[in-house]
């Protein structure tokens, strides 16, 4: 799991964790118990397109059958496809199913959804990097490309950073998109956090260089980078993020600490697509999947961390700040089962 501190000389401190327990002082907030219960209420909501994809279909499926044939395995592997977990995925999850029957140790059809949860959970426990913030200025790189909710998902990011008393900085290297940085300036100010922004059309890089200068001289506790989304297939997208990494690497040897990748679960099996292209070039250690609300892909999530071995940060289910959350796989499965 991620491990969060706020400075080194507050290392010894317990502390909430910064996205499930942030609140303010008014005893009006409900606690941090209170949010997760509601979240997971939320969450289980959101998920109904996809648990009606997929759960509710193997429901079905199983209903009335008295044995595991291949039949039965022929459906399920069409609903499992169908469901967006991938070709690759549904075929690792049949494969061990008919293994658990060849060795009868999977007979009652009833049972084939307990397994499946199961399976599907050790799929999503990929492990996660160690986030300490006492490497100052912690620098987290966030890509994706136009459209994911990129530069809302940094906004809500710097918001839940700033609530537990971290010195944000907003960087807004998307100087390509119209508005962008008028709107990462828009969440700056309702954070608290500050902002590097250059005008329209400037170097990407040069925006990056002066704001790690600024982080130092300011004394910086997070750093979060913007940066351009155009279509992925573009090379030219890549070459600039790879520079953007290589000025960040000349200033902070170790940075970036993080290069988190946005994608819109609405895209299916395209945004798996996108996550290994961007691994490719940058090499991705997490993923942040917004737009979760609503949609009948959330299966995706389970090919991700099969096929990439990339873990799920972050989880986006509504506009709220509250609605980013953490990605649980316990509650995540629970939510979806």
């Amino acid at each position: 799991m991620l491990k969060w501190f706020r400075s080194k000389e507050d290392n010894n401190k317990e502390e909430p964790h910064p996205y499930i327990d942030a609140q303010d002082s008014s005893a009006e907030e409900p606690s941090s118990s209170e949010n997760k219960k509601g979240f997971f209420a939320r969450l289980k909501d959101r998920l109904t397109k996809t648990r009606e994809t997929l759960i509710t279909r193997v429901d079905r499926l199983v209903l009335g059958k008295k044995e595991i044939d291949d039949d039965l395995l022929d459906e399920l592997e069409e609903i499992l496809i169908t469901s967006d977990l991938g070709v690759m995925t549904t075929q690792a999850l049949i494969e061990s199913v008919q293994q658990k029957v060849k060795r009868k140790e999977l007979d009652d059809p009833e049972r084939l959804k307990e397994y499946l949860q199961q399976e599907i959970l050790h799929f999503l426990a990929v492990p996660k990097k160690d986030l300490d913030l006492s490497q100052q200025p912690f620098i987290i790189l966030v890509i994706g490309v136009n459209g994911v909710g990129k530069t809302t998902t940094i906004g809500k990011l710097a918001q839940k950073f700033r609530s537990q008393g971290q010195k944000v900085l907003l960087v807004a290297g998307d100087t390509f998109r119209a508005a962008a940085g008028e709107q990462l300036e828009i969440w700056a100010g309702r954070s608290g956090a500050e902002i590097i922004r250059q005008k329209e059309g400037s170097d990407p890089s040069a925006v990056v260089f002066d704001a790690l200068k600024a982080a130092r001289s300011r004394a910086m506790d997070v750093v979060l980078i913007d940066t351009a989304g155009r279509l992925h297939t573009r090379v030219n997208l890549m070459e600039e993020l790879k520079k953007i990494r290589r000025v960040i690497q000349k200033e902070i040897p170790e940075g970036p600490h993080l290069t988190w990748l946005i994608l819109d679960a609405t895209m299916g099996q395209n945004a798996i697509s996108q996550a290994r292209l961007f691994n490719e070039a940058m090499e991705i250690d997490g993923i942040i999947l917004t737009k979760l609300d609503g949609t009948a892909k959330g299966g995706i999530i389970v090919g991700i961390c099969n096929e990439l071995k990339i873990p799920i940060e972050f989880i986006g289910i509504g506009e709220k700040v509250d609605d980013l959350q953490p990605f649980d796989p316990e509650e995540f499965v629970r939510a979806l089962f």
